[in-house]
């Protein structure tokens, strides 16, 4: 058989608005499973959220992966391993929260168990709620990492100051850090040179896969590199502004109507 992987992201593509995954969607990925294919969550949460999704879709089978914090590790559900991990330098850490709090932003990072900010804010609360992952509040961010960390996120509900803050300030890392948004308030900051692209590619190499079977599917600004990436590219109908010009498939149906199942009918099965 010939195997196909499909790297999928999951909020906006294949949950629904309310986090959930329709039955439709789930009736396509088991179907996908069950004919041998490869599904990989493509997500810039940190680990123990795409976990605690995967279990909760089924998705801890053979022939299941995940690449999290936007390419930053990517781990084997089925055999419990990180197969790729690479993290920002640990002298960054300080300097660059002190930076995000001179311009009054939500800054935060994470271990292999929590969500870390120094400060207990709105933003943190929700998206703590919405992961399902634990925060920690401490004023020793360095202390409270064992190891490079993966990512970091500035939030703010003002766009512009996402903005000033990753032209005026992280412009200075370039030789450390890649950012780019998730959404209009959230600003992902990675190692240089991770990206969800540069994991599809990674992970077909690894499965050895041929890049010309392998099918993305993502609706927002950190999906860009992973739609290039992979041979056929599909983007949701409910992406953001600009985003399906570097696809090669706009869907019919929104993530809110089984969106992801066309595509795994169309080009997975």
């Amino acid at each position: 058989m010939n195997k196909k992987i499909l790297f999928t992201d999951l909020d906006g593509t294949l949950l629904n608005d309310e986090k959930e995954i329709s039955e439709e969607n789930q009736l396509a990925i088991d179907e996908a499973l069950q004919k041998g294919h490869f599904v990989v969550i493509s997500t810039g949460r940190p680990l123990p959220s795409a976990r605690i999704q995967a279990n909760r879709l089924g998705l801890v089978k053979e022939g299941c992966f995940a690449i999290t914090y936007n390419g930053a590790q990517i781990y084997d559900f089925h055999n419990e391993k990180t197969i790729y991990k690479r993290g920002v330098p640990h002298r960054l850490v300080a300097p660059l929260f002190e930076a995000a709090a001179s311009c009054g932003l939500h800054f935060q990072t994470y271990s292999d168990t929590h969500v870390i900010a120094q400060k207990e804010r709105p933003e943190l609360i929700r998206y703590s709620g919405i992961l399902q992952v634990p925060y920690l509040i401490t004023d020793h961010i360095e202390e409270a990492l064992a190891q490079d960390p993966y990512k970091f996120l500035a939030i703010d509900p003002d766009h512009d100051k996402l903005e000033d803050f990753q032209k005026n300030v992280l412009s200075r890392y370039s030789d450390h850090l890649t950012s780019f948004f998730s959404n209009e308030h959230y600003l992902e900051i990675v190692p240089l040179g991770i990206s969800k692209g540069f994991a599809v590619t990674w992970l077909c190499d690894y499965l050895n896969i041929p890049i010309e079977n392998s099918v993305a599917a993502g609706d927002a600004q950190n999906d860009i590199e992973m739609l290039q990436a992979a041979h056929i590219g599909a983007v949701m109908c409910n992406a953001f502004p600009g985003v399906a010009q570097y696809g090669d498939y706009v869907t019919e149906a929104d993530n809110n109507h089984s969106g992801l199942a066309e595509i795994i009918r169309r080009f997975i099965l």
